[in-house]
């Protein structure tokens, strides 16, 4: 987990990779569904966004999409600052 500047926390790909299993092995064993979101330490809403956005992918997929958002967002402001 890492801070941005605006100090939230952030969670890095592998971890909500594991935390989605971890979550998934909890439900599997009976707890109920708040009680394992409050055990892996993330709101229900954060969950469910997770589960919308990683879901089906794979640790490294994952990774690549967060690689991918990134560049996406550093070439959006490049393409928006002005020509000096």
């Amino acid at each position: 987990m890492w801070r941005t500047r605006n100090g939230k926390k952030r969670n890095r790909p592998e971890e909500i990779d594991a935390k989605l299993w971890q979550f998934d092995v909890l439900v599997s064993r009976g707890r109920p569904v708040s009680e394992a979101v409050r055990s892996i330490g993330v709101t229900q809403f954060t969950y469910y966004r997770w589960r919308r956005e990683f879901g089906g992918l794979k640790t490294d997929q994952v990774k690549r999409l967060k690689e991918l958002e990134k560049e996406n967002g550093r070439l959006r402001k490049a393409d928006l600052a002005p020509l000096g």
